[in-house]
């Protein structure tokens, strides 16, 4: 394990309910490495991300996240797990009654945040992020899929996480708009907060080139290329 290492897995089992999904994976990331993560449905990836964030308990092995030792993680420990980590679903799970800043604003109170000057900052800080300042009176459905998106990676930005799980985040979305949300995903990387990235897009990977993790017949390969 490297000293950057914020996702750490050794020799790890994962299993749904008794069903054995994956099996003896090893896999470091470090601190804002941006690494793809494939394979077919059904191959283990979503399963993969579920250990990472606490859904799922480890089988056998060793498992670290954002300091977390996955081997005593408590269920009261999981939201303080959850807080080091920023979670990107395809279908962004906006609330769709209230504005973007209200949005965000709900996740840090949620958070403990309760100083309404901090919030105040912390929202545009990272809207500025996103580049999506100037819509924080939208209403989501006033926003096309690719700006949703962005208040989405800017939600999962708002308690400074160590990493970032994306799973499919550009499922919905079209080509060009698919490209900027990923090199703003890499953006993001470079200051310091690894992204972990599940995908079906196999034409961004070749446009964005990046390490590859790959889940197939039930063991993870590193390194993995794409034909």
């Amino acid at each position: 394990m490297t000293g950057n290492a914020v996702i750490n897995l050794k020799n790890v089992d994962v299993f749904q309910q008794k069903h054995l999904v994956l099996s003896d994976v090893n896999l470091s990331i470090d601190k804002g490495e941006f690494v793809f993560l494939i394979g077919q449905t059904g191959s283990g990836k979503t399963s993969l991300l579920k250990i990472i964030y606490g859904e799922l308990h480890i089988g056998n092995g060793e498992g670290h996240i954002a300091g977390f030792d996955l081997k005593k993680l408590a269920e009261k420990d999981v939201p303080y797990l959850r807080r080091k980590l920023g979670i990107v679903f395809q279908d962004f799970q906006l609330l769709s009654d209230r504005t973007v800043e209200k949005n965000l604003e709900f996740v840090l109170k949620a958070t403990g945040w309760n100083d309404k000057n901090l919030i105040q900052e912390r929202i545009k800080d990272v809207l500025e992020k996103v580049g999506l300042r100037s819509k924080i009176r939208k209403m989501p459905h006033e926003l096309s899929g690719g700006e949703q998106q962005r208040v989405v990676i800017a939600r999962s930005l708002l308690n400074n996480p160590e990493i970032i799980l994306a799973d499919e985040p550009t499922g919905n979305l079209d080509p060009d708009t698919s490209e900027e949300i990923v090199l703003l995903l890499k953006q993001i990387s470079y200051s310091g907060t690894a992204v972990l990235m599940a995908t079906h897009d196999y034409q961004i990977i070749r446009a964005l080139p990046s390490r590859i993790i790959k889940c197939e017949g039930g063991v993870v390969v590193d390194d993995a290329t794409i034909s």
